[in-house]
């Protein structure tokens, strides 16, 4: 037989004694339960002391240099913008017309695992900053030899996003390990090390040039977060999400910030002011974890997990353009992220099959798609200062050029 068991418990006692009795209830009526007990504190002391391990001890930064020579002979490092490519790097001048890439001129390899973010040089573009599963970072050269210049490792777990600052002297890393780390770009020392025990999803310089010491992070537990990096501290929250931060975009001159959520919501802040003065979510819309400003800041290019590139207006009303609608791709549950041709004729973005997909800008006609990789092709780049170069980067580890 069965004996069944219904306490209710008196209210006014206090809750742990209520529990604590009915414990020795069970004990008494099942005298294998003691057993069990321990066997569950056993497991609950070592999750206990596992999860204060990784909190206390950031991973060591190490970096690896794999040029020979860190300086050529007149003492310049890798960061200096290269003459010799055929076109000028330093202008700020956009190619007049743009072309469909056709066929793949380079691989970069060296990732072991998932590349989760790549990034171009500020202005010149010159390099090329990737961000891994494998918890590294690789600094590699777009022109001439397209080496391997410096790998970054100070992560324990995968790296999920990467941004220069607007020199490319320095860069911050967000990774899931819960440490968002400055580095120097040209030793591969870490500068310094931010948390606030969360994972962080997306971190951003402030674009002004008078705000280079300031950053904005998207973290899992619904908040995006202002550091200070001289003081190391935090220096304002924005706390309106109602899911984990997605991603975090400046328009309008960098005197504002769009930000995007699992909460399916967008939504645009004044910089500094902790409360959203636009909040756009409509019942019809998907969660959109990736988004690019236009080259010529008037649109948002939102990847929205229906299948479909969303384009809203930047400038101040934020309306969805129901002209501009981007389909045919396919990437329900992957943030791939979108891109426009300098001269915005086109959009691009990598899918689910491992493609890279081009659409007309006017037509939103897709116009072409290539096989760029066997897994997830997670980002899609249009090299600003050329034609028709486009780098994407994919689950398989590998980062490709095209032309």
């Amino acid at each position: 037989f069965t004996t069944v068991l219904v306490i209710t418990p008196d209210l006014g006692c206090e809750h742990k004694c209520g529990i604590k009795f009915i414990l020795e209830l069970i004990m008494e009526f099942f005298p294998g339960a003691s057993d069990e007990q321990k066997e569950l504190d056993e497991i609950l002391a070592k999750r206990q002391k596992r999860g204060k391990n990784e909190e206390e001890a950031p991973a060591e930064e190490k970096t690896v240099l794999h040029v020979k020579e860190a300086y050529d002979y007149q003492g310049r490092s890798y960061l200096h913008v290269p003459q010799d490519v055929g076109i000028n790097l330093r202008s700020a001048d956009v190619p007049e017309k743009c072309y469909l890439p056709k066929k793949q001129l380079h691989v970069w390899t060296g990732h072991t695992k998932g590349v989760s973010a790549i990034r171009l040089f500020p202005v010149s573009a010159h390099l090329l900053l990737s961000c891994s599963m494998d918890c590294k970072i690789k600094l590699w050269e777009v022109y001439n030899d397209r080496r391997c210049v410096r790998t970054f490792i100070g992560h324990s777990k995968a790296v999920r996003d990467v941004c220069f600052n607007n020199s490319g002297t320095r860069f911050l890393s967000a990774a899931y390990d819960r440490y968002l780390k400055l580095w120097d770009s040209e030793t591969g020392q870490c500068i310094a090390r931010f948390t606030n025990r969360k994972v962080p999803y997306c971190v951003k310089f402030n674009p002004d040039e008078d705000k280079q010491q300031l950053f904005v992070a998207g973290m899992s537990d619904k908040k995006i977060v202002q550091w200070d990096i001289r003081s190391g501290e935090v220096v304002q929250e924005y706390d309106r999400h109602l899911g984990a931060v997605n991603t975090i975009t400046f328009v309008d001159e960098n005197r504002r910030f769009v930000s995007t959520s699992d909460d399916k919501s967008l939504r645009v802040w004044e910089w500094d002011i902790p409360v959203d003065f636009k909040y756009i979510a409509e019942p019809s819309m998907h969660s959109m974890p990736a988004v690019t400003l236009s080259p010529n800041g008037k649109w948002l290019a939102c990847q929205s997990m229906d299948n479909q590139i969303l384009i809203f207006g930047a400038q101040n009303r934020f309306r969805l353009n129901k002209k501009k609608i981007f389909k045919g791709h396919m990437v329900a549950g992957y943030a791939c992220q979108v891109d426009f041709s300098p001269d915005m004729s086109y959009v691009v973005s990598g899918d689910a099959d491992g493609k890279l997909n081009i659409w007309d800008w006017k037509t939103t006609k897709l116009y072409h798609r290539i096989k760029a990789h066997d897994k997830v092709c997670i980002s899609a780049l249009w090299h600003p200062h050329e034609t028709s170069k486009v780098i994407t980067c994919g689950w398989d580890g590998q980062i490709k050029l095209w032309d």
